[in-house]
């Protein structure tokens, strides 16, 4: 009865033995979990009056992050302003005195014109003639040049107003705002640090989707093509593994050596093609740097 016992307890580990390697070779891809990960910087100088993020803290697309210090910036603007004010008030002037000129051109016409007709009846000289026309050609070339002084100060005008258009925007990158949906994968820096444009902030990513980037033998590459569906295997515990579904998104174009993290169960050839499959991971259970293995829907293995 022993004997008969210890056959079937020695069947039964057999069975299990081929069961695992069965699923161990059944794979045909093997590699790691990553996200596509956003590194956000400071897109302004100053100090950071206000930044408080934690790692693994999740963020919504547009959230308010953080707070770069813009009171010099404040002050700049308001000294375009101040200009910008004192300059409209020299054109309000000009204006003013255009029009007295205009009065006065239109005065002296008339005087031209009423000297033109009694020149006709001899009743006046060609000298009073010729000094009206010189009265109206002075006046006519004081309102050119007038106009020439207005459209030169409109023109620095709108250079200044270009340069608090450009203050706005800098005020504007001070404030920052996360750009996407994701979690917090790591902070660079902390509150109240001087920080200059383009300094990293943190790091984000949206893990409710993650990348299995695998490698695959040349032989297997004809089998596959971008979309298909496939089987996600990942670790369950030290002896199980659990199963989801994944679609293939990108497959290299050209051949790399193999990375040297890449265990595999048997030999594979030195060069492969790198292929990106993307899991759903709405529970969270997929990890950055996880490993996970592969099945495709058709026969991939590459042996003859």
């Amino acid at each position: 009865m022993d004997m008969e016992l210890r056959k079937w307890v020695l069947l039964l580990l057999g069975v299990m033995v081929m069961a695992s390697c069965s699923d161990e070779t059944g794979s045909d891809a093997f590699g790691q979990f990553e996200a596509d990960e956003v590194i956000i910087s400071a897109e302004a100088n100053g100090r950071l009056v206000d930044f408080d993020l934690e790692e693994g803290q999740r963020l919504e697309e547009g959230t308010e992050v953080g707070l770069i210090d813009t009171t010099q910036l404040h002050l700049q603007k308001e000294e375009q302003l101040a200009s910008i004010n004192s300059i409209q008030t020299n054109v309000h002037k000009l204006d003013a005195q255009k029009a007295v000129l205009q009065s006065q051109l239109e005065t002296a016409r008339k005087e031209l014109n009423r000297l033109r007709s009694l020149q006709k009846e001899n009743a006046a000289t060609q000298q009073q003639i010729d000094s009206a026309e010189g009265r109206v050609n002075t006046l006519q070339k004081q309102i050119e040049s007038m106009d020439v002084e207005k459209n030169s100060v409109a023109a620095e005008i709108n250079r200044m107003q270009k340069k608090v258009a450009q203050i706005n925007d800098q005020i504007d990158r001070a404030t920052i705002l996360n750009p996407l949906n994701g979690t917090v994968l790591n902070t660079f820096v902390e509150q109240h640090e001087l920080v200059n444009q383009g300094k990293p902030l943190y790091r984000i990513a949206n893990l409710d989707e993650l990348i299995l980037r695998v490698y695959i033998s040349g032989a297997q590459l004809p089998h596959i093509r971008l979309g298909d569906r496939v089987e996600v295997l990942f670790d369950q515990s030290e002896t199980e593994n659990q199963r989801t579904e994944g679609r293939i998104s990108w497959i290299a174009s050209e051949a790399e050596f193999t990375p040297a993290q890449i265990q595999t169960k048997e030999e594979r050839v030195s060069q492969v093609y790198a292929v990106k499959v993307r899991v759903e991971n709405p529970d969270g259970k997929l990890k950055i740097g996880m490993p996970g293995e592969v099945r495709f829907a058709t026969d991939a293995s590459g042996n003859e």
